[in-house]
């Protein structure tokens, strides 16, 4: 028998991943009503595991700025080393030295500066976060 918290955390995954209401009912045995209310009850939760979930695919498929740079860093880097073994006497180059020039305007795009922080305001980050977490985990359970 499947407890209350268990099919909870099953509405959660299977709303995070899109799945209708219809489709969440059937596999729980829960009414429609009921689903609603918990959307409404567990919006937060929901949000949290779609934002995981989106984060993993762009990892996945190197979305994110880290991936993009190394790929576009590892492209680059065989671009530069075609282009220093080519003998540009006899072999059309321009068409490689563009692809060189649109790569290194792609990965300049994509630089960011460090930043970097003092210890005491990593200690202050810190903090706020903590502080933000047991405020959240005390509004949680006062409703």
């Amino acid at each position: 028998m499947i407890t209350n918290t268990q099919a909870k955390e099953r509405f959660i995954e299977l709303r995070a991943q899109g799945y209708s209401f219809n489709k969440i009912a059937r596999e729980l045995g829960k009414s429609k009503q009921t689903l609603i209310d918990w959307s409404k009850e567990l919006q937060e939760e929901v949000a949290n595991l779609k934002a995981l979930e989106l984060e993993a695919l762009y990892e996945k498929f190197h979305l994110l700025r880290e991936g993009r740079i190394q790929n576009l860093g590892m492209v680059l880097s065989k671009l530069r080393k075609e282009v220093e073994e080519r003998d540009f006497s006899n072999v059309p180059t321009d068409r490689l030295l563009d692809l060189l020039l649109k790569y290194t305007n792609v990965l300049k795009d994509e630089m960011v500066d460090p930043v970097f922080n003092s210890a005491e305001e990593v200690r202050e980050e810190r903090l706020v976060r903590e502080l933000l977490s047991e405020l959240t985990i005390i509004g949680k359970n006062q409703k």
